[in-house]
């Protein structure tokens, strides 16, 4: 694939995100109180500055960021720390740091953070001539920690769909990464052990689950009876989407109404507008944006990136399928926002962050052929 046909594949797939966004954002209006009235001229704001931010980082940024990358890193625990005493709740949850009329949620940056340092540290390492299990050791020490230490403070919040996202990303970098198979063997029988203790704990110990976990635990409750539950935002969700047709109710026509229709549940309200035909086009665009990023990660790039560009693939893919399959009833509903189409500020920001990155590892991977 030529440079010039990622960047138009990138370029192109997300002008046509921030066209979709808005759209639906703005057909949101009816369901929501007279103060969020604005949304998407909100979410006009943050296109054009993330459109800003993009080009800042395909051009300059990305390279200064690599470069301070563990001060970024650490800066951004600090305020992931500050949260727990200053942050303003906002549905039981304190994850925003107010800045006047706008809010700014750490853990946003915090995923992007991670995945460049862990792919800084991973890259040091494979440069490394000669590697014994214990310098091995040492590695997977440093990574976990430096995962556990964000993921802690995020579970805090607490926000438990984003610290899934942190671990998938140490994951994704633990796959690709070739070390001695003993570790793996270690590293499976271990989750084995973890998954086999909660599960037992949950059934044969329910109110020791539930002390341990303590206000935490509807969370994973909710998670763990997915299947068998029924809600309201849900049934109305599924209500819609199997009504809509193949082009939908018509643009602005919804009327039925289902809670968070801007963030968690916009990919019921664009198939409520648009239909199965729409709902098509959405997921083919996504496929080109995602299947452009891993046909990326093949070309000759340097080490680092290819770990960067895999951990950004892992967490809009985790995030893609999360928040469709919620809406589909088809996985647990945890908040998850769709990448570049939920309206979110210091989310749709760092999604934006992530296409600069893409764009400036195409633009400079002329420099590491042979």
């Amino acid at each position: 694939m030529k440079k010039e046909t990622i960047n138009l594949n990138i370029i192109i797939s997300l002008i046509i995100f921030a066209i979709i966004s808005i759209l639906t954002i703005y057909t949101t209006i009816p369901f929501l109180k007279q103060s969020l009235h604005n949304l998407y001229l909100k979410q006009i704001f943050f296109y054009l500055l993330g459109f800003i931010i993009t080009i800042f980082i395909t051009y300059k940024g990305f390279d200064l960021l690599k470069k301070y990358h563990f001060l970024v890193y650490i800066g951004i625990n600090i305020l992931l720390l500050s949260l727990i005493f200053f942050g303003y709740p906002i549905n039981g949850s304190k994850c925003w740091i107010i800045i006047g009329p706008l809010t700014f949620q750490p853990s946003e940056l915090m995923k992007i953070s991670l995945i460049i340092t862990l792919s800084m540290i991973i890259t040091k390492f494979l440069k490394k001539d000669k590697r014994s299990m214990q310098d091995e050791f040492i590695l997977l020490l440093k990574l976990f920690i430096i995962t556990l230490v964000p993921s802690i403070l995020t579970f805090l919040e607490p926000d438990t769909g984003v610290v899934i996202i942190y671990f998938l990303i140490l994951l994704t970098s633990l796959f690709f990464l070739k070390l001695n198979k003993k570790w793996y063997l270690i590293f499976s029988l271990g989750l084995v052990f973890l998954i086999a203790t909660v599960l037992l704990l949950y059934v044969f110990s329910n109110d020791l689950f539930m002390n341990i976990l303590s206000n935490n635990f509807y969370r994973l409750d909710r998670i763990l009876n997915w299947k068998n539950a029924s809600g309201y935002q849900l049934e109305n969700s599924l209500i819609t989407i199997s009504n809509s047709g193949l082009t939908g109710f018509g643009f602005n026509k919804n009327i039925i109404y289902f809670p968070e229709p801007q963030t968690d549940f916009i990919f019921t309200s664009y198939v409520a507008n648009f239909g199965f035909l729409g709902a098509s086009f959405l997921i083919l665009i996504i496929l080109i944006f995602d299947t452009t990023i891993l046909r990326l990660v093949t070309k000759k790039i340097n080490q680092e990136d290819k770990y960067i560009l895999l951990g950004i693939f892992i967490m809009l893919f985790y995030g893609q399928i999360q928040n469709i399959g919620m809406t589909l009833g088809l996985l647990p509903i945890t908040g998850i926002p769709l990448p570049f189409i939920s309206y979110g500020g210091s989310s749709l920001l760092s999604y934006l962050f992530i296409g600069g990155i893409i764009l400036n590892i195409n633009k400079n991977r002329f420099k590491y052929r042979n």
